[in-house]
């Protein structure tokens, strides 16, 4: 709407509310300043606007078939030359709902142009203005009020199609069913929308079930509730009523609905069985299966709490029956849950009793509690063997001697026939078992170190089968109790202590290792042999260690300690050992040190790094020192003289001090038997170089390895140097250096195979069989040869004079 127009809304509206003297009547119906209502006058009311006057709202009927009808006139009083015109706005005329209304622009006549409907818009609130021909706005716009009074042309309605609901059977009249509820479009203030409800018809389900009125219903509310007695479900299972609603409190309009209402059911009727006595049979050693069932009927509603049966056992102390309720037919399953034994009980009867899910009504008759008696017959079947238990206990000492009898009476056959037995698993044959006793003995010792002996439980399965070939197993654990059968062993078995008796940290921190478990192991228990307590003592630390000390100032040397361990175990048991034990000088840490390094760290002031550097330069030295000269004598060849002593040169003088350690048996050139010597050297006949040697080619393959009998890293004791000059006396030299060779620390064990690359042909150390002496072979007697021990057999065959 645009402002033009608007401002001419407004001018109309204060026309037709202000009344205005200042211009006389131009006509006999401005003689009249009044407003005429149509539906009581002919005629159009004429209304004179005067300024601030309030028009009251026109009433106009709705459903008018009177169309267009004129509503009112408006006049303004202005003074002026010239032409009113006359507009109108608002809903109606201009705004939806459009068309309603419409203002003649010359007369200000307001009139409607089609009917109205109240249910619609019960009111128009418009405004008219009054404008000079050039849109000057004449007066303020005057509002006027268009009231829609209503007719009684809606019939009422229930806001369901069909009302549900519900009455418990045997209710008492007066008793609240449901409510119902309808509406009227018509004016809620006026009689055509006050509505009454009534009951038209009543209908049972089944039909004719029920003749009297049941129920009855508020006119006002449309509350529905019970008026008479008689209500039972087993009878009538429900009632359709047929419903009337009428506006003018019952005399105008009306309209009809349904309400369905069904009689709900209480628990007025107690299960019983049919029929009360049963037969069933069950077999032994069976549980968790139905063996039969049992009926009971109710007249409640089926699918309910007060139709779902409860069946209970009243005589089964063992527990040995279950019964339960099918939900689908109501009836009672019942099954064992307990295997039976025929051989103690044949036969059961039991009594059984039934119930509601939900509790019976008071108004159910005061009867007893429904009972039926079923009879049970045990079938006997051939059972399998039980053991007495499973899995079989035993328990013994690992030690236990074989053929001693550990469990009897194991299995028992409840059919009392023949049993005959066997062990089907026994990793480690340990076990016997008798075939027809069940006995089981040890058929051999155990050892508790057994990969199959897990906790101290060593497993084994054992069968017995009856005469019918029914069997069965079980596991037998026999439990090994620890026995004491190792003595512990002391370890370490060298070691080096500070020479310094008064130092408190000294001494040799031992220990030992026992195989047996606990309780036969630590704590040890160390103790030094008698003769030895006088210089030695033994502290201990804890229950696995001890620190072996001097209890006085020794001398600097190797000492055999000889020390006493024993165990914990149930008898004790106690083993002998010899430590080595080095005394030295120590230094300031408590370590061992060497001569040597004992004067230098005094006080020369030289450090530890140069001191080694000097010492490696100067070993380097006397190595290549050697080697030149190894080198040098080799490339001179001397022959040994055919029959002369082997080794005795020409001379007895030539006999050089070139005796070595004797260490092992080991490769020599196609000799595996001979005596393992580190090197061989041929005597020089020349006099000029006495004591020269040549050494056989030998590399050793690897890291040589340390002997474990014997302390590391100690002086190695003094061989013999010279060999005599008589023959006869070579069997003694050679067994002193084999004993010195012996208890050498330093030198390989004598399982350790020493191999010595090959030396091809021509070489210029030659074999042990290119060794020759001064004198020829028939000068020498070999013979002592064979006196020496199998270490010297192979260089006896070599010169057996046969």
């Amino acid at each position: 709407m645009t402002a033009n127009m608007l401002m001419v809304f407004v001018l109309g509206a204060l026309l037709c509310q202000v009344w205005s003297s200042v211009e006389p009547p131009h006509n006999e119906e401005e003689l009249h300043p009044q407003v005429r209502y149509p539906w009581r006058n002919q005629g159009v009311g004429v209304v004179r606007v005067k300024r601030d006057w309030i028009i009251p709202p026109i009433r106009v009927l709705e459903n008018s078939k009177q169309v267009p009808e004129n509503l009112v006139q408006i006049k303004s009083d202005k003074i002026f030359t010239g032409e009113v015109i006359y507009k109108l706005e608002g809903p109606g005329v201009d705004q939806e709902p459009k068309n309603l209304f419409e203002i003649d622009d010359k007369t200000g006549v307001i009139r409607s142009k089609r009917p109205l409907d109240r249910e619609k818009y019960n009111s128009f609130t418009l405004k008219a203005f009054a404008l000079s021909p050039s849109g000057e706005r004449l007066e303020n716009p005057t509002t006027i009020e268009i009231m829609v009074l209503d007719q009684n042309d809606n019939r009422p309605a229930f806001t369901q199609s069909q009302f549900v609901g519900t009455v418990s059977e045997f209710s008492v009249p007066g008793t609240s069913v449901m409510s119902v509820s309808a509406a009227d479009a018509d004016d809620p203030m006026t009689e055509n929308a006050a509505l009454s409800y009534s009951i038209i018809s009543q209908e049972s389900i089944p039909a004719n079930a029920v003749t009297k009125t049941m129920f009855g219903i508020n006119n006002e509310t449309g509350a529905i509730y019970t008026r008479d007695v008689g209500l039972d479900r087993e009878v009538v299972k429900s009632f359709r009523l047929k419903l009337q609603v009428a506006d003018m409190t019952g005399m105008g309009l009306t309209s009809e609905g349904v309400a369905i209402i069904h009689v709900t059911d209480i628990n007025n009727h107690a299960p019983r069985f049919n029929p009360t006595s049963y037969s069933m049979t069950a077999v032994e050693n069976r549980h968790d299966y139905e063996i039969g069932r049992v009926n009971a009927s109710d007249r409640d509603d089926r699918g309910t709490g007060n139709w779902e049966a409860r069946y209970f056992i009243s005589n089964d102390p063992e527990g040995n029956f279950a019964i339960a309720t099918d939900p689908e037919t109501n009836q009672g399953v019942l099954s064992v849950v307990k295997p039976l034994d025929f051989e103690a009980h044949s036969k059961y009867v039991l009594i059984l009793t039934v119930r509601n899910l939900n509790a019976l009504s008071n108004k159910a008759p005061n009867l007893p509690a429904s009972t039926a008696s079923v009879a049970i017959t045990v079938v006997n079947e051939n059972e399998a063997p039980h053991f007495r238990e499973n899995p079989v206990q035993i328990v013994v000492p690992e030690s236990v001697a074989p053929g001693t009898l550990l469990k009897s009476n194991i299995a028992f056959d409840p059919d009392h026939s023949d049993l005959r037995y066997e062990i089907i698993r026994d990793p480690e044959r340990w076990l016997h078992i008798d075939s027809n006793t069940g006995d089981i003995s040890a058929k051999r010792s155990f050892n508790m170190r057994s990969p199959h002996v897990k906790n101290h439980v060593y497993s084994a399965v054992v069968k017995v089968t009856d005469s019918g070939g029914v069997s069965t197993t079980a596991t037998v654990a026999v439990t090994l109790k620890e026995t004491n059968d190792f003595p512990p062993q002391l370890f370490p078995r060298s070691g080096s202590v500070c020479r310094t008796a008064d130092r408190v940290e000294s001494g040799l921190i031992v220990t030992a290792v026992d195989e047996d478990f606990p309780p036969h192991a630590a704590p040890f228990y160390f103790d030094t042999a008698d003769y030895v307590s006088v210089n030695w003592t033994v502290v201990p630390i804890n229950g696995t260690h001890a620190v072996l000390r001097p209890l006085i100032e020794l001398e600097e040397g190797e000492y055999v300690v000889t020390m006493l361990v024993s165990d914990s175990g149930s008898p004790v048991l106690s083993a002998y050992a010899q430590v080595n034990v080095t005394v030295c000088a120590c230094d300031s840490y408590g370590d061992c040190r060497s001569e040597a390094g004992a004067v230098l760290g005094s006080s020369v002031g030289i450090s530890f790094i140069a001191l080694m550097v000097i010492t490696a330069s100067v070993v380097l030295l006397l190595v290549l020192l050697l080697l030149a000269v190894a080198v040098t004598t080799c490339g001179r060849r001397h022959h040994i003289k055919k029959r002369t002593g082997l080794l005795i040169g020409e001379s007895e003088d030539d006999i050089r001090d070139n005796v070595i350690n004797y260490d092992e048996q080991g490769g020599g050139e196609e000799d595996e038997n001979a005596f393992n010597i580190d090197m061989l050297w041929n005597p020089l006949d020349t006099p000029s170089t006495p004591g020269s040697y040549c050494p056989v080619s030998r590399v050793p393959r690897g890291k040589q390895p340390l002997r474990r009998d014997a302390p590391q890293n100690l002086p190695s004791p003094i061989y013999p140097r010279r060999p005599p000059a008589d023959p006869t006396d070579i069997e003694d030299y050679i067994n002193d250096g084999l004993e010195a060779a012996d208890n050498d620390p330093n030198v390989p064990p004598y399982d350790t195979a020493l191999i010595y690359d090959y030396e091809g042909e021509g070489s210029l150390a030659g074999s042990l069989s290119s060794i020759a002496s001064s004198s020829s072979d028939g000068d020498q007697d070999y013979d002592y040869l064979n006196n020496w021990g199998p270490r010297f057999q192979k260089l006896a065959n070599m010169y057996d004079p046969r």
